[in-house]
């Protein structure tokens, strides 16, 4: 063997070396960009899905209150029209007070306090009433102006039991009713 194709041999040898080497580096690298690939694309999977749910959440999230606005601004109008139609109700009463059937109205009124409180009793109402209310209760008839928008409120003569049967307090004992009523 002569020193050329030793050398020849050699070169031959290492070429080869080299050429395995670039081939398990080639496939090394593609193995590691495989691996990155695969990575990258569960990890923006990963995002894509918590995306999707942080989105979702957030959407019901305004769903749910707007619902919730909607249904406050449907209970406030409720609201609003329920203390309208008091309101009226009110108005109502007060023109009540000024019709002709108010005084027969107040007598009943006294009549019934009397029956269920007893005698002695007091009798008191609003100013404007006073001479109805005298005539009505007799002795029994406390000037004393009460603040109420009419009727009567009756107290025995010792202050132990009250009846108040002004418009004010019968309103406002069938509140609920009246509500249910105009709802």
């Amino acid at each position: 063997m002569s020193l050329e194709s030793l050398v020849e041999e050699i070169r031959q040898q290492a070429e080869a070396e080299l050429a395995a080497t670039i081939a398990r580096q080639r496939a090394e690298t593609a193995k590691i960009v495989a691996e990155r690939d695969r990575r990258v694309a569960e990890i923006r999977a990963a995002g894509q899905r918590a995306t999707e749910t942080d989105v979702a959440r957030e959407r019901a999230q305004r769903v749910a209150a707007a619902k919730l606005q909607a249904r406050q601004r449907l209970y406030e109008a409720r609201e609003r029209r329920l203390e309208d139609g008091l309101a009226e109700t009110r108005a109502l009463l007060a023109d009540f007070t000024a019709s002709p059937e108010y005084p027969a109205t107040l007598k009943r009124m006294v009549e019934a306090a009397t029956a269920s409180l007893g005698r002695p009793v007091r009798i008191s109402g609003r100013a404007e009433d006073a001479g109805v209310l005298a005539k009505a209760a007799g002795k029994a008839f406390d000037p004393t102006p009460r603040p109420i928008l009419g009727g009567v409120v009756a107290e025995t003569a010792d202050q132990s039991r009250r009846l108040n049967l002004s418009f004010d307090e019968l309103l406002r004992l069938r509140e609920d009713r009246v509500r249910e009523l105009l709802a």
